[in-house]
C-alpha cells in the first residue's frame, strides 16, 4: 500500500480497535469510547440521544465553536443531528459525519465525529462504525441496569404521591439514597408528549415506548445539569419532576425557573423531537403536601392541554374559573350541570359548537350587539337574529346576570370535560 494517508488510517483504526477492546473488557462508558475515538482519530467526537442530546463528548472548545458557526448546535446545546450527513456535512473547512449506534434493530443513539480542518478519511470512517458497535453493546447494558432503577424511584416516588410510602423522615431518608431531596418546598410539574402529534406520526408500540424513554431521559439530563437533587421520574404517560423553590425569592423566579427547564428540553424540536405539555403544581412547602401537588399539575396538564392546545405549559394557578372547577371529582357532574343549562348547545355537533362559539363572544363583550358582530365577522342584524336564538334556548341571558354566570361556568364546564 502505497497511500501514506492510507497507511496512516489503517494504523488509526488498528489503535482505536486496542483501545475499544480494552474499554469493553474494563467496563467503561461512553466518555471512555468518545475520548479513545477521538484521541486514535484525532477528532472532536459527541454521542448523542437521538434526537442529539449530548451524553458524551471529547471536544475542545474550538470544535464546539465550529459547529455552532456551523448552524449545528441549537441555542439549548443540542446538537442538530438531523443536519448531518453520514457521508459528511461542511464544518469550516472541515467536515462532521454521523454514525447510528443501533442494537437488534433498537435505535439507541448517534456517534457524531467532527475534524475542522480536513476531510475525515473512508477508512476512519470505517473505524467510527465499529466504535458505534461498540457503543450500542455499552448502551443497551446501561439501560438495562437504568430501567430498574427508574422503575424502582417511579414506584417509590408514586407510592409518595399515594400517601403510602411511609412517615416522611423515613421517606425524606429513602429519597436520600436516590440522590433526591424532597423535603423541601417544590413545584411538581407534570409533562405529557401530545397524543395528537404522536398519533399522527402513526407510531408503532415501540416507536411509542422509544418515545416516552427519550422524552423521561430528556427531563433527567436536563434536571440533573441544574441540581442533581431533583427528582423526576417516569409513569406510564408522564414524567413527573419536582422543582425545588427558594422560599426567600418571590413567586415569578420560580416559575421562570420552571419555564427555563421546560425550554431545554423543547429545545428547537429538531431532530424528531415531539411537542409536549405541561401542568405546574402550587407550591407544594413539604412531603404531606406533594400528594395534592402532583393532583394539581396533572390537572393543569389536562385542562390546558384542552383549552390551549397542545405544547403548552399551564400553572394550576392560571387556570381561573377552570381551576375550581377542576376540584370537582366527578367529571360527569360538570356534563350533567353543562347539560342542564345550555341544553341543545351542550351537544357535540357542529351547529352547536358554532352557537357556542357566538356565545361566548357575547359574554366577553357584555353582549353588545354590534361589537359581537364585529369580532365574528357577522352582519349586525345577523348577531341579533343568533342573539334571539340563543334566548330561545337558554333563557333572558342577554338580561338576566345570574342566568349569564351560570352559562359562562357551563362553557368552562364543557372545556374541562372535553
Amino acid at each position: 500500500m502505497n497511500d501514506p494517508e492510507a497507511v496512516a488510517a489503517l494504523e488509526r483504526a488498528d489503535a482505536l480497535h486496542t483501545a475499544l477492546t480494552h474499554i469493553v473488557l474494563e467496563g467503561g462508558d461512553l466518555a471512555r469510547i468518545a475520548e479513545a475515538v477521538g484521541d486514535a482519530l484525532g477528532c472532536g467526537v459527541v454521542f448523542t440521544s437521538t434526537d442529539g442530546r449530548e451524553r458524551a463528548a471529547h471536544l475542545d472548545e474550538g470544535q464546539r465553536t465550529a459547529l455552532a458557526d456551523a448552524g449545528l448546535l441549537d441555542p439549548t446545546g443540542r446538537l442538530r443531528v438531523e443536519r448531518i450527513d453520514p457521508d459528511g456535512t461542511a464544518v469550516g473547512d472541515g467536515e462532521a459525519l454521523v454514525r447510528r449506534v443501533v442494537a437488534a434493530g433498537v435505535d439507541l443513539a448517534r456517534l457524531v465525529a467532527l475534524r475542522p480542518d480536513g476531510r475525515i478519511h473512508s477508512s476512519d470512517a470505517h473505524a467510527l462504525e465499529r466504535a458505534a458497535i461498540v457503543a450500542a453493546l455499552l448502551v443497551t447494558r446501561v439501560e438495562a441496569i437504568t430501567a430498574v432503577e427508574n422503575k424502582y424511584r417511579g414506584d417509590f416516588l408514586r407510592d409518595v404521591f399515594l400517601g403510602r410510602a411511609g412517615e416522611e423522615d423515613y421517606v425524606a431518608e429513602h429519597a436520600q439514597a436516590f440522590g433526591w431531596h424532597l423535603d423541601r418546598p417544590v413545584m411538581v410539574v407534570v409533562a405529557v408528549l401530545d397524543p395528537d402529534a404522536i398519533a399522527a406520526l402513526n407510531p408503532t408500540a415501540e416507536d411509542r415506548q422509544a418515545w416516552n424513554d427519550r422524552f423521561a431521559h430528556a427531563w433527567r439530563q436536563v434536571t440533573s445539569s441544574v441540581d442533581e437533587s431533583i427528582a423526576s421520574v417516569a409513569f406510564s404517560r408522564e414524567v413527573v419532576t419536582l422543582v425545588p423553590v427558594d422560599p426567600t425569592q418571590d413567586a415569578a423566579r420560580a416559575v421562570a425557573a420552571v419555564d427555563r427547564l421546560t425550554e431545554a428540553v423543547r429545545g428547537d424540536r429538531g431532530g424528531g423531537r415531539i411537542a409536549f405539555s405541561a401542568g405546574v403544581s402550587r407550591v407544594a412547602h413539604g412531603l404531606g403536601e406533594l400528594p395534592e401537588a402532583y393532583r394539581q399539575a396533572q390537572r393543569a396538564v389536562e385542562i390546558g392541554r384542552r383549552v390551549n392546545g397542545g405544547g403548552s405549559v399551564t400553572r394550576f394557578d392560571q387556570l381561573g374559573l377552570h381551576r375550581l372547577l377542576a376540584l370537582v371529582p366527578d367529571s360527569a357532574e360538570l356534563t350533567a350541570f353543562a347539560a342542564d343549562v345550555l341544553g341543545p348547545l351542550a351537544e357535540r355537533t357542529p351547529e352547536a359548537a358554532d352557537l357556542r362559539e357566538t356565545l361566548q363572544v357575547l359574554l366577553d363583550t357584555n353582549f353588545n350587539v354590534a361589537e359581537a358582530a364585529r369580532a365574528q365577522f357577522f352582519h349586525y342584524n345577523t348577531m341579533r337574529y343568533r342573539v334571539g336564538k340563543l334566548q330561545r334556548i337558554l333563557g333572558p341571558v342577554a338580561t338576566d346576570p345570574h342566568l349569564r354566570l351560570d352559562v359562562a361556568v357551563a362553557l368552562r364546564a364543557l372545556e374541562i370535560v372535553g
